[in-house]
């Protein structure tokens, strides 16, 4: 029998000194094997994270949409509440020109307004002049403004309040009505006795017997009584006038000056007199003049009648820190009581028995037409102060530095 030979039978030869052992084969593939599972489970873990990953994007994407979703629905509900808006709105840019209008803003103010200017559109829709917002077709407006966030830009929302502002007359002519009624019904009452009077005295004058000099005390009375009257019926009248069509814009100066020549007969047969210091000679007011001096006028009667004893009468004219211009007369009478202090500018409230009650009623009514404001200050036993604080045209001029209030009262006097 023939044996095969080792050197021509590969299997059959004898490992080589450098070729790995079966335990480093065994080896090799336990390492392989611990890295494959380590790579599995990394796979594993890779594959739950996407996994997580993917909700949590799925998620996001989900609330993000339903955001989206209810911005669209918030957007669509404010479009179309700014389109049911019986108001006008405008959209302005920082450099105030239109970028949105709603068709409210198109039905007071026209079609062309996006990408206008917004003061050329008011110059355009607007009467110039007004002091208030009007419309060329007559109608008024209210306007109000509220800026965007950040400055870039504002919106403006416009009323139309003609309405309104028709049914606001009719209540203040309906007060003035009930106002007038009032009156008339207590100027009925208080007229009698004057009318009385001045027919008993007529009565009197028919009296053949009577001297001159008799007669002509009773015309002098006749005269008197008339001339209360007279006096209460332009108090009421000048009470429910209203605002006066008579502005301009003139110099307090004149009124000072005319009633010092109105009031200087009753300061003469009272014994009394009238200082006045005028540190605002150049002062000038806007309003009725002829008001305004009926007004000191009953405010220097009833200071004048408010004192028991020779009447010293104290007009001051001066400046506030404000600009306007204040008017204050104090007198050396009785007083007022605190008790009747709030009850004083109420019509037909008097303390007198010849008194209309209408007098100070009359001036509060005309400085609040001037725009001004009036007060009273008293103590029983020390006089009154009547102050008045009206706007002045020509604004706030301060005294010379050197010259304090009681230096310019002393010039006042010397000249």
């Amino acid at each position: 029998m023939l044996y095969p030979s080792i050197a021509n039978n590969p299997d059959m030869r004898m490992p080589a000194a450098n070729s790995p052992t079966a335990q480093q084969l065994e080896n090799a593939f336990e390492a392989f094997n611990q890295i494959g599972s380590q790579l599995a489970s990394s796979y594993g873990e890779l594959q739950q994270r996407v996994i997580s990953l993917t909700e949590e994007l799925s998620q996001a994407r989900t609330e993000e949409y339903r955001q989206l979703v209810e911005k669209e629905r918030v957007a669509a509900r404010l479009e179309k509440l700014l389109q049911a808006l019986p108001g006008g709105v405008l959209v302005l840019d920082e450099q105030g020109v239109v970028q949105e209008a709603n068709p409210g803003a198109h039905q007071l103010l026209g079609e062309d307004l996006v990408r206008r200017p917004w003061d050329e559109i008011a110059a355009d829709a607007f009467v110039s002049g007004s002091r208030e917002l009007q419309l060329r077709d007559g109608r008024w407006i209210s306007l109000s403004t509220s800026p965007l966030d950040g400055g870039e830009g504002k919106i403006l929302l416009l009323t139309d309040v003609s309405e309104a502002r028709r049914l606001q007359e009719l209540l203040n002519q309906h007060q003035r009505l009930t106002v007038l009624g009032e009156m008339a019904a207590g100027l009925a009452h208080q007229i009698r006795t004057p009318l009385a009077s001045v027919l008993l005295y007529l009565s009197q004058l028919e009296n053949a017997s009577l001297d001159d000099a008799q007669r002509q005390q009773f015309v002098t009375k006749t005269r008197e009584r008339l001339r209360h009257m007279e006096q209460m019926i332009n108090n009421m009248l000048a009470y429910a006038r209203g605002e006066s069509n008579k502005h301009e814009c003139f110099p307090l100066k004149w009124v000072v000056d005319s009633l010092l020549q109105v009031v200087e007969d009753n300061l003469q047969q009272a014994g009394g007199q009238l200082r006045i210091f005028n540190q605002a000679p150049d002062a000038m007011i806007r309003g009725n003049p002829d008001a305004l001096l009926g007004a000191l006028t009953n405010l220097a009667m009833n200071a004048i009648e408010a004192c028991e004893e020779k009447p010293e009468l104290l007009l001051k004219i001066e400046r506030a820190a404000q600009g306007n211009t204040i008017i204050s007369l104090q007198d050396n009478g009785a007083g007022i009581s605190k008790s009747l202090q709030d009850k004083i500018f109420e019509p037909f409230f008097t303390t007198r028995s010849s008194g209309t009650g209408l007098g100070l009623a009359v001036v509060k009514a005309v400085v609040q037409r001037h725009g001004g404001d009036l007060s009273m200050q008293s103590s029983p036993g020390k006089g009154t102060v009547a102050r008045i604080s009206l706007p002045s045209e020509n604004g706030n001029k301060a005294l010379p530095a050197h010259m304090n209030s009681r230096q310019l009262e002393e010039k006042e006097v010397n000249k």
